[in-house]
């Protein structure tokens, strides 16, 4: 069963930016046990996706989490922001 992170990651941050226009998910790298998901935002978004105390960034890491250890992987999220 193969999980589209990206796309998974894409639908979670979609309704929280300003400018969609802007939203860029992009799994940088796989391997056996790691996938690594660069998210891109706004500057103007960064807060919004990352959330109070890191609280929105923790929830999407724990939805992909549980996703991933479906297959028995683990997932990394990196947040940025375009400047």
């Amino acid at each position: 069963m193969a999980i589209d992170f990206e796309k998974l990651v894409f639908d979670l941050v979609m309704p929280l930016v300003i400018h969609p226009e802007d939203l860029l998910v992009k799994k940088f790298s796989e391997d056996e046990e790691l996938i690594t998901i660069q998210v891109l935002v706004n500057k103007e978004d960064l807060g919004r996706v990352i959330g109070k105390g890191g609280r929105i960034a923790n929830a999407i890491r724990t939805i992909s989490y549980a996703a991933a250890s479906k297959i028995g992987k683990r997932v990394k999220i990196d947040i940025d922001s375009f400047e």
